[in-house]
């Protein structure tokens, strides 16, 4: 049997105990399946007094997550320390630099450095896995990289931040605003006590750039993304939503286009009786559509320690498994030095259009004229429905659903009614999509 897969930690929070636990655990196993013993032999956390309910056996201790990285006693560097610069940038540069093989959960420092990080990794002729970086436990960076060889990706799209999934499913099951769903979340720990990052699409944006790459060989352009969050999602949308055969998720999408590649992340209107409709709470959801194999949907845990945990262990397990010697395959899938520069393509069109909703004064001519904003920018409507406003007399809301549009026309449509007056509050607009 080869000698001992010898793997040195960084980071020993939720998911890194849980990945020492589970090697403890699953140790016999794990040597079965992969031909070779796999060992933490060496850690590094900030607090080395800290319980964490794991046994560290004989492991190494390095304060310093750089020195641990340059190691020559691992084989591989797991960096579990998150953010995308510091510590964490630096000890995974300095563990390719030293030819270690390299494990890592952070999709900010990818969506930031991974490219960089890529052509290092590749000219050094070592592996650099990344599947914990998006969707938790589900396998669809394994998926993108090495299943869906010679099938062309259009689209790719997904619920991708458990933290936003349980607040739409909550405020739907249960009838409660966006604020008291977000304290609950926060009190339950599915929420950060900042949960900006979350609920405002950043962390959607940063998993969605990484598929990018993946799905069309582009440069990673997490700062080309168009984002939306949740916060302005409102009980009012939520019941309009359901009355008219949809449940509103955050989505992030990407899929090409005439004009280059078009990424967003948004709340998004999918039919009732699709599947991705049904993925609740802090579960995720990558779709994939391909010219060969059509359409694949991978749904599973999004996060926590032990599905974070399972990915990460994954990838330990094929460095285990790889051969000596054996040429690598690219990070991204295309080699980093052959990634396309990133071509940000314009809003175009959504196939099922949008929704719009609008409060407005309850007077003559206002619907007449709404419609008449839409038909000057050749929107044509699916449906339009006029009812009085919650808690007034003053006021109605009128609910449009449009055909297939453009995402200019839509805008000026809207700003032409604002200009003109007619609306009591911002206008409310989601995009509705073709969904798994």
């Amino acid at each position: 049997m080869a000698e001992a897969l010898r793997v040195g930690i960084a980071g020993l929070g939720t998911v890194g105990a849980s990945v020492v636990r589970v090697l403890s655990a699953k140790a016999g196993e794990l040597t079965r399946q992969c031909g070779r013993e796999v060992a933490v032999t060496a850690v590094s956390a900030r607090d080395r007094k800290r319980d964490r309910g794991v046994d560290l056996g004989t492991a190494a201790w390095f304060d310093d997550p750089v020195e641990l990285a340059r190691s020559a006693e691992i084989d591989v560097f797991v960096e579990l320390i998150g953010g995308n610069e510091g510590p964490a940038r630096a000890s995974v540069k300095a563990a390719l630099e030293a030819g270690r093989h390299v494990v890592t959960a952070n999709k900010a420092l990818l969506a930031k450095h991974g490219v960089a990080l890529a052509e290092m990794a590749e000219r050094r002729g070592v592996l650099l896995n990344y599947e914990a970086a998006v969707a938790g436990g589900i396998p669809v960076i394994k998926t993108m990289r090495e299943a869906l060889a010679g099938n062309n990706v259009t689209r790719v799209f997904g619920i991708l931040n458990g933290t936003c999934n349980y607040i739409l499913t909550r405020m739907e099951a249960e009838g409660i605003s966006f604020d008291e769903c977000l304290s609950d979340a926060q009190r339950l720990g599915y929420a950060e006590a900042d949960p900006t990052f979350d609920i405002e699409g950043n962390d959607t944006a940063h998993k969605l750039s990484i598929l990018t790459s993946l799905a069309f060989g582009t440069k990673i352009a997490a700062d080309d993304i168009y984002l939306e969050g949740i916060s302005n999602i409102t009980q009012a949308d939520i019941r309009a939503a359901g009355e008219l055969g949809y449940r509103i998720k955050l989505l992030g999408v990407a899929q090409k286009t005439d004009s280059g590649i078009e990424q967003r992340v948004h709340p998004t209107m999918v039919p009732t009786a699709s599947v991705i409709a049904q993925v609740h709470g802090v579960t995720n959801a990558v779709a994939i559509e391909t010219d060969i194999l059509g359409e694949l949907l991978l749904s599973g845990p999004g996060a926590g320690g032990n599905a974070t945990a399972s990915a990460v262990i994954g990838d330990i397990a094929d460095i285990a498994k790889s051969q000596p010697g054996f040429q690598h395959g690219p990070v991204f899938g295309w080699p980093a030095k052959e990634l396309k520069p990133y071509k940000k393509a314009k809003m175009r069109s959504h196939a099922g259009g949008y929704f719009i909703r609008l409060t407005v004064h309850d007077r003559t001519g206002v619907f007449a004229a709404i419609a008449k904003r839409m038909a000057d920018n050749d929107i044509s409507l699916e449906s339009i429905v006029q009812r009085a406003a919650e808690s007034s007399e003053v006021e109605k809301t009128v609910i449009l659903v449009t055909h297939e549009t453009t995402e200019a026309a839509v805008r000026k449509a809207v700003d032409g009614i604002t200009r003109d007056g007619h609306l009591t509050a911002k206008a409310q607009v989601i995009r509705i999509e073709r969904a798994a």
